[in-house]
């Protein structure tokens, strides 16, 4: 009991979070402290890898300067480079608030090292929906295919797992960059441990050492102690949105691997012969040095949500991806629901328990870049940001909601609850069964 007779449980019932809810999410988490004292060795770990980058780099005070026009001479930008290489363990970095998104930065990352010609492989099936246009796999202007790039992919096998075999018939003499999708995307297949794409890229290598391999690490920063690019990624790309601008970043992306690789990703980005030497911070530089340093920690409390996500969900009867005992590889946790019905009260849910804009209710729209009409739960302070909490998923079967971030733990928590309530609400789920299925657990 908390002073002045208030307590956690009575707050969240002011909030709408009915005692039922509540009480089934206490049983839940009473069997997670193992798992949450894991999430937060990887934390500690990654923190001070995060600080030994920035130690070496000699982060100071100038390099928070703002820089304006061509951004000649910006210190700031230069070191903050250095900082993500060194975490990373890469040669170089390119890390720009120019970069608007995660497919911006894979768009720069593929139209930068691929020639018309060339071919682009991915071994783990399906690309994320937003890069189809990209590569040209649905037909738009400016695209890979459009300047003579080709697109060949190997499917995965039934159980998640690469198809070795296939992958190897698939490399051939245009073979020039293979992509590899750490996470799931809006698919219920699993996201991949930085083991399992070292020993893809190992197998890719042995068949043809010259082939890039670039992996697309949107949503895994940070979960593991380890990036693709410290077990053989030539590059690896992400969004400052997500996992590493810390909740802080207000827009930019990142790519960082080979200098060969990134020095042409800085031309794409710019133009020839300008490359690296241009783009003002316009004083944005705190955010990302700041929210960079808070990543580890963010990640961590994102990880959590998602843990818990996928115990309460899974409790339920739902499939869930991954499993709730399964090792996690980035912080989205997929939840299939079954209905339209239930991905919409999910969502509103999640919007519900939101510090910004959580009086609205979402509902499916066609959004640039998909396919399918797309619900998306997200009252963030930074527009669209993956990192802070959010759900969103494209309304066709399996009707799978995609949950991810959480800026603290206890957000992510009430974000669950609160999903789980309006399920309740919608008269999805009783609250019999809720009992029933604690005293299962």
């Amino acid at each position: 009991m908390m002073d002045n007779g208030l307590s956690t449980q009575a707050m969240y019932h002011s909030m709408g979070i009915s005692p039922q809810v509540f009480a089934f999410g206490e049983k839940i988490l009473a069997g997670l402290r193992q798992r949450f004292e894991e999430v937060d060795r990887i934390a500690e770990f990654n923190q001070a890898k995060v600080i030994d980058a920035m130690q070496k780099n000699r982060v100071n005070a100038a390099c928070f300067a703002a820089t304006t026009g061509y951004g000649y001479d910006d210190m700031g930008r230069e070191v903050l480079e250095k900082v993500y290489a060194a975490c990373f363990g890469t040669e170089a970095a390119l890390v720009r608030p120019q970069i608007t998104c995660g497919t911006h930065a894979l768009a720069v990352a593929l139209s930068a090292n691929l020639l018309p010609g060339d071919e682009l492989l991915s071994p783990v099936g399906r690309p994320y929906d937003t890069l189809e246009e990209v590569i040209g796999i649905r037909p738009s202007p400016c695209s890979l295919r459009e300047y003579g790039v080709r697109y060949r992919q190997v499917d995965l096998l039934p159980d998640g797992s690469f198809d070795y075999d296939r992958i190897r018939a698939a490399i051939g003499e245009h073979t020039r960059l293979v992509t590899i999708q750490r996470s799931k995307g809006y698919q219920t297949r699993p996201s991949f441990s930085v083991a399992q794409i070292g020993e893809l890229i190992a197998f890719i290598r042995s068949i043809k050492p010259s082939v890039i391999c670039m992996v697309d690490n949107c949503y895994g920063e940070f979960v593991e102690a380890q990036e693709p690019s410290q077990v053989g990624a030539d590059m690896i790309v992400g969004s400052l949105i997500k996992n590493p601008g810390g909740g802080l970043a207000p827009i930019g992306g990142y790519i960082c691997g080979t200098e060969a690789c990134i020095r042409r990703c800085a031309f794409r980005l710019s133009a020839p012969g300008l490359g690296q030497e241009v783009g003002a911070n316009l004083g944005i530089l705190p955010a990302f040095f700041q929210g960079f340093f808070s990543a580890p920690t963010v990640v961590a409390s994102a990880l959590k949500g998602a843990i818990f996500a996928a115990h309460v969900y899974e409790r339920l009867g739902f499939r869930v991806v991954p499993g709730a005992a399964e090792g996690r590889h980035d912080i989205i946790q997929a939840v299939e629901l079954g209905s339209r019905e239930a991905m919409l009260a999910f969502c509103a849910g999640i919007q519900a328990a939101a510090p910004v804009d959580s009086y609205v209710r979402p509902e499916p729209w066609a959004m640039p870049g998909y396919d399918d009409e797309v619900v998306m739960a997200a009252g963030a302070f930074v527009q669209g940001s993956s990192i802070e909490l959010s759900a969103d998923g494209p309304i066709r079967p399996p009707f799978a909601v995609y949950f991810q971030g959480g800026l603290t733990w206890f957000h992510a928590k009430l974000g669950i609850l609160m999903s789980l309530q309006k399920i309740c609400d919608a008269g999805l789920i009783s609250y019999e069964k809720l009992e029933d299925a604690s005293v299962c657990g």
